[in-house]
């Protein structure tokens, strides 16, 4: 396992966001500073707003989010050089015909020659057990794999913090694991959306967020516990 990194220091200063009349997070502060942290809530609570907000993918209406000093609104294009973002779905994120071919087109911006571009993607490949895979078709890869592969094209680029949006919701059990190990062993900090409550149960962190806010912030059992009890109603 790769040695971990320095988790960055993200902040929300009294965050809210809104499309159009819909509010979907009101008034969040938080410093995050742990390597592994979990969001989960019910659907429609705002847990991916405040996700995507980590990486500028979306700013906020008022209040700051900042990753590592830098404002997500200010210095967008800085910040998601430090924080990779993978979606629930990988198809929306593999744009080219061939594993390997997909992993060089994240480094097209990178300067580097082709021979250099390939030379990193096959390494990432053979780090997450897709280097047997390189030149076949993407869309014959399982579900698992296709994740463990936007999951690389984003590693490709070293950033210092990964998030990621309910990265299991469309996977089995097996590839589930797969991602899960994967997950394990990043050098980098993480943050994981996801109702796959078992994915986060060891992380340093885990905050459950509802109508909008953060409801509770906590190590994950009792973290778990309480968003048990709001989803279930007891």
């Amino acid at each position: 396992m790769t040695e971990p990194r320095e988790p960055l220091e993200i902040r929300f200063d009294e965050v809210g966001h809104s499309y159009g009349d819909r509010t979907v997070l009101s008034d969040v502060t938080l410093t995050l500073t742990e390597r592994r942290i979990g969001i989960v809530g019910v659907n429609g609570g705002g847990k991916s707003t405040l996700a995507r907000m980590i990486n500028g993918l979306v700013v906020p209406t008022s209040g700051a989010v900042t990753v590592g000093g830098l404002d997500t609104r200010r210095k967008g294009g800085r910040v998601r050089k430090q924080v990779g973002f993978c979606f629930t779905d990988p198809d929306t994120q593999i744009v080219m015909p061939t594993v390997v071919e997909d992993v060089e087109f994240s480094l097209r911006r990178s300067g580097l020659s082709s021979t250099e571009r390939r030379r990193r993607a096959l390494q990432v490949l053979e780090k997450y057990g897709l280097a047997g895979h390189a030149d076949h078709p993407c869309h014959l890869l399982s579900g698992g794999q296709k994740q463990l592969l936007a999951l690389a094209a984003v590693l490709v680029l070293e950033p210092a913090v990964v998030v990621a949006d309910e990265p299991t919701t469309l996977l089995d059990l097996r590839n589930r694991a797969l991602v899960a190990e994967t997950f394990a062993t990043l050098p980098q900090q993480l943050v994981v959306v996801t109702h796959d409550l078992d994915l986060v149960a060891d992380f340093d962190r885990v905050l459950v967020v509802d109508g909008g806010r953060v409801v509770i912030d906590d190590s994950p059992g009792p973290a778990l516990d309480g968003y048990r009890q709001i989803a279930l109603g007891t």
